[in-house]
């Protein structure tokens, strides 16, 4: 059964003035089934048929124009060299609504690609499904946690998933595919599947690596820090793998959308992007595969269980975020004296801390960190605080700090 997505809206409002747009994210994330949901396009072509590929490598130019429009272009990065032709379609006569490129990498990771399109087209990222989409829900974790704290304390919302729901929706992640089998056997196929199929497909589209054990034992690296900052230097070392090898299968993850690099918040903005980042997993069922965690039992007793969360709400506000109006800038905090703060969130010219708690209680002390960040806010003004907590009830601790269950938000 097909779940809507909110990229579907974004779309349709994108058509309007912009003459390509590109839907970019993970392989098997429902670009493809999106796309031709879509009726404005009722032509298909994808790159994966060999005869397509043959015909438009050999003259793009000829097969660019050739083509009815408006057009689907699917695995649009398996000939990037393509949107060349492209742009000199569209420059001759614009109008608008003619292209729709999928592609399982994002095309920004080819810098002279990028710039072709520059003003031309309309980039969305497409990610794993939300909670919000699966439950076809009409609001969204930030649609609470950007109301004023008054308004959340004064709030008596029914919880809308259970605590062993939570544990569900972190082992089986958000892939459309994934939420079809419903047994332990077929996820671990499935998900075993998909990690070789992304390394011998999507990797080899990108880059020549040489080197496959020494992607592999990064990638795997990478699960075991997800919700943490890295240091380069430890991962190049234990991988066994060298420095300049290592940035590069760091930007082929993110550009595959495998992993995001978040950075750290600070107030003078020189220095957010030189200080280390945290690194997060965007899919809490890979990140679950990896690390061996087939059932809930696991997940509760498991080390990793509190990075685990705090990458599962990481990624509902990713997911979220990329498809409101609103302009959200996430970032997490560290400061010189070691105070860390999970997640900022900067909207509207304010602020609003946010603590991940996997646990059923929250004491005063969990928002210490909180506090002293409010204190020192002087750029954005100090919105809230909150501890997301695995408990059953909001609980204010002041005026603008409140612990809120994740299973209300949700």
């Amino acid at each position: 059964m097909y779940i809507p997505r909110m990229a579907h809206s974004q779309i349709t409002e994108a058509l309007k003035f912009f003459p390509v747009i590109l839907l970019t994210g993970a392989r098997q994330v429902g670009k493809s089934t999106l796309a031709l949901k879509l009726r404005q396009f009722p032509n298909y072509v994808t790159l994966d048929n060999l005869t397509v590929y043959s015909g438009a490598k050999e003259d793009p130019v000829s097969y660019i124009e050739k083509l009815p429009k408006p057009v689907i272009i699917d695995e649009i990065q398996k000939l990037p060299n393509l949107i060349v032709s492209i742009k000199e379609y569209i420059d001759k006569d614009r109008k608008n609504g003619q292209f729709l490129l999928t592609g399982s990498a994002n095309l920004l990771a080819f810098k002279t690609i990028s710039d072709t399109l520059a003003g031309r087209m309309a980039i969305i990222d497409l990610w794993p499904l939300s909670i919000q989409e699966k439950n076809k829900s009409q609001k969204g974790i930030l649609d609470f946690i950007l109301q004023s704290p008054d308004k959340i304390s004064q709030s008596h919302v029914q919880q809308k998933i259970s605590e062993n729901q939570i544990y569900e929706c972190m082992i089986t992640g958000g892939f459309p595919e994934i939420l079809k089998i419903n047994s332990f056997r077929g996820r671990y196929l499935w998900f075993s599947s998909y990690i070789r199929t992304y390394i011998e497909r999507d990797v080899r589209d990108i880059a020549n690596i040489r080197n496959i054990d020494g992607f592999i034992k990064v990638f795997r690296l990478f699960a075991s820090r997800s919700a943490n900052e890295f240091n380069k230097s430890n991962i190049a070392s234990e991988a066994q793998v060298d420095q300049k090898s290592l940035a590069n299968y760091i930007e082929i993850l993110k550009h595959t959308y495998q992993i995001y690099t978040l950075q750290n918040y600070s107030p003078k903005f020189t220095k957010r992007q030189i200080k280390s980042p945290k690194i997060f997993f965007t899919d809490t069922g890979i990140l679950c595969h990896v690390l061996d965690i087939e059932n809930t039992q696991i997940l509760e007793k498991h080390s990793a269980k509190g990075a685990i969360f705090e990458t599962f709400v990481f990624s509902e506000i990713l997911k979220h975020s990329s498809s409101i109006d609103k302009n959200i800038q996430i970032y997490f905090h560290r400061s010189s004296d070691k105070r860390e703060i999970d997640f900022i969130l900067i909207h509207d010219g304010k602020m609003t801390a946010i603590e991940i708690k996997s646990s059923k209680t929250v004491s005063k002390g969990d928002f210490k960190h909180i506090n002293a960040i409010q204190d020192k806010s002087t750029r954005e003004k100090f919105n809230a605080g909150y501890v997301i907590y695995l408990g059953e009830h909001i609980v204010p601790f002041s005026d603008v700090t409140l612990a809120i269950p994740i299973q209300n938000i949700l």
